[in-house]
C-alpha cells in the first residue's frame, strides 16, 4: 500500500492571506476534511469549495456592477454630458477626416488600377458615404430638411 500523496502547503501562499482569510479557513477546512474522509470525497469537498469560491467572486462582480452604475447615474445626474451635446470632440472629428482622406490615397490607386474610372467612382462613393455618416451621428441634425429647421425656429419664438 502506497502512501497518501502529500498536499500544496498553501500557508506559504501570501497573496491568499493578504486578500481573503475567510477563503483561506474554507480551504484548509476543506483540506481537513479531505484528509479525514480520504479520496473518496475528494471530488464532493472540491465542489462544494468552488461553490463558494464562485460565491465570492459573484459577489465581487455584483458590487462591481453596481459601483459602475452608481458612478454613470451621477454623471447623468450632474449633467457633465448632456444629450445635446456631440459625442464626439473636435480633436475626434479632425481626426476621423484626416485618416479618411489618407486612405483614399490607396483606395483611389486600387481601384482606378482595377476598374479604371467605375473603380474609382465606387472608391470614393464608399469614402464619401462613411464621412457622411460620421457626419449624421456626431451632428444629427445636419441633414435635415429646411421644413425641420423652420419648424424648430418657429417653435422656439412661438409662446
Amino acid at each position: 500500500m502506497r502512501p497518501a500523496p502529500s498536499l500544496p502547503n498553501f500557508d506559504c501562499m501570501s497573496g491568499m492571506d493578504a486578500r481573503d482569510a475567510d477563503l483561506k479557513k474554507e480551504l484548509d477546512a476543506t483540506l481537513q476534511a479531505r484528509r479525514e474522509l480520504g479520496e473518496e470525497y475528494e471530488s464532493a469537498l472540491v465542489d462544494s469549495f468552488l461553490e463558494k469560491v464562485d460565491q465570492r467572486i459573484d459577489g465581487a462582480v455584483e458590487r462591481r456592477v453596481r459601483r459602475q452604475m452608481a458612478e454613470q447615474q451621477m454623471v447623468v445626474a450632474r449633467g457633465t454630458r448632456g444629450a445635446s451635446k456631440p459625442t464626439d470632440s473636435w480633436g475626434e472629428r479632425f481626426g476621423f477626416g484626416i485618416v479618411s482622406l489618407v486612405l483614399a490615397i490607396p483606395l483611389s490607386a486600387i481601384g482606378g488600377g482595377v476598374a479604371h474610372l467605375p473603380g474609382l467612382l465606387v472608391a470614393w462613393a464608399g469614402i464619401v458615404g462613411v464621412n457622411a455618416f460620421q457626419a449624421a451621428r456626431t451632428n444629427p441634425e445636419l441633414f435635415r430638411g429646411r421644413r425641420h429647421r423652420k419648424s424648430d425656429q418657429n417653435s422656439e419664438w412661438e409662446d
